[in-house]
C-alpha cells in the first residue's frame, strides 16, 4: 500500500469530456475537484472557459474556479502554491484530491514541482514593456523564439505576460525559462494516477465545433461586452484567451460574426493539437479510449486502474 493517500488526474485535450469525467470520480469517490486550467481561475470568464454550471458546483466541491479578478496576473508557479494547500486541506477531510484540465504547464507544475525562480525585475519588465509598445511584441516574441524556442513553442497564442516574464527570467540568469521546468525526466509522484481522454481526431474537431456552437448560443458575446464595458482593457492577460480575443476582434469590426466563429473553432482545433503533442511527451499517461466508453463505463475503467495499482503496492 502507498503511504500516502492517492491522487487523481483527469487531462487531454479541450472538449474531450474532462470535467464529466472528474465529476462522475468525485461523486463516486468522496472527491473533490481541483481544476488545471490557466484560465477558469478568473471571474466573469464563464462561458468560454466551459466552466463547470452551476449544478455540478452545487453537487462537488470545486478549487481554482472564479478566484481572481481579470485584472490579475497568474502562473502556473502561483497555481502549485494553490494547490498544494487545497490538496492538504481536502486530504485532511478524508477526501480525495481529483486534479482535472488540460493547461500543460499547470499540469506539470502538479507531476514536478518547477526550480525557484527569480523574483520579476521591474527594470527588465519596464525596459520590454517599452520596446513591445515601440516595435510590438511579436518582435519580443521572435527574440524569445531564438533565446527558448522550447518555451515558445507550447505557449497558446501570444501570450504578452508569458513573453515578458520569460524574456525577464533570461535576461536575470542566462538560462531559457523552460530551463527552470525541466530539472529531470518528468514522472508523477507515485500516489498520483494519470489518466487521459483519447478521441479520434475527427469526433475531437465535431466536438469542438459543437462546443463553440454552444457558447455562442450560450452568450458568449455578450459576456464579453458587458466585461469590456465595466472598464476592463482587452489586452489583460485573462481576456488574451482563444474566443475572448475573436469576440474583442468581431467587435470592433475587424471581422465579422461568421469569421469570428470560423477562427474561434480554428484556434481551438489548434490549442488542441499542441495540447495533444504534449502529452505525447508523458508516457505514463494511461489513456482512455473516450469514444468508446459512456460516462459511467469511463468512470469504472479509472476505477478498476486505481484498484490495480493498490493490489500491486
Amino acid at each position: 500500500m502507498h503511504s500516502d493517500p492517492e491522487k487523481i488526474m483527469i487531462l487531454g485535450p479541450t472538449a474531450s469530456g474532462k470535467t464529466g469525467l472528474a465529476h462522475n470520480l468525485a461523486k463516486q469517490l468522496d472527491g473533490e475537484i481541483i481544476s488545471v486550467d490557466s484560465r477558469q481561475c478568473y471571474k466573469r470568464i464563464d462561458i468560454g472557459t466551459a466552466k463547470p454550471g452551476r449544478k455540478l458546483l452545487q453537487e462537488v466541491r470545486y478549487y481554482n474556479i472564479s478566484i481572481l479578478d481579470l485584472s490579475e496576473s497568474d502562473s502556473a508557479a502561483s497555481f502549485a502554491n494553490r494547490a498544494m494547500e487545497w490538496e492538504k486541506d481536502i486530504i485532511s477531510r478524508g477526501k480525495k484530491v481529483i486534479y482535472a484540465g488540460g493547461s500543460t504547464l499547470h499540469l506539470r507544475s502538479i507531476l514536478q514541482p518547477f526550480d525557484e525562480l527569480p523574483e520579476s525585475s521591474s527594470d527588465n519588465l519596464a525596459k520590454l514593456e517599452e520596446e513591445a509598445s515601440s516595435k510590438g511584441i511579436e518582435s519580443l516574441f521572435l527574440k524569445l523564439k531564438k533565446v527558448d524556442p522550447q518555451y515558445a513553442s507550447g505557449m497558446d497564442g501570444m501570450n504578452r505576460q508569458r513573453i515578458l516574464r520569460a524574456l525577464d527570467v533570461w535576461m536575470q540568469t542566462g538560462r531559457p525559462f523552460s530551463s527552470f521546468h525541466q530539472k529531470k525526466k518528468i514522472a508523477p509522484p507515485p500516489n498520483l494516477f494519470v489518466f487521459g481522454l483519447k478521441w479520434p481526431r475527427k469526433l475531437l474537431h465535431q466536438r469542438i465545433n459543437e462546443r463553440v456552437d454552444y457558447m455562442i448560443s450560450e452568450g458568449l458575446v455578450e459576456e464579453t461586452k458587458s466585461i469590456l464595458h465595466d472598464g476592463y482593457a482587452p489586452g489583460l492577460q485573462s481576456l488574451q484567451t482563444v474566443g475572448y480575443r475573436d469576440v474583442i476582434r468581431y467587435l470592433d469590426g475587424e471581422i465579422s460574426h461568421e469569421q469570428m466563429i470560423a477562427d474561434i473553432k480554428t484556434q481551438t482545433r489548434r490549442y488542441a493539437k499542441r495540447q495533444i503533442t504534449w502529452f505525447r511527451r508523458w508516457p505514463f499517461i494511461k489513456w482512455l479510449e473516450a469514444n468508446a466508453m459512456d460516462g459511467s463505463e469511463l468512470a469504472e475503467t479509472v476505477k478498476q486502474g486505481l484498484a490495480a495499482n493498490l493490489n500491486k503496492g
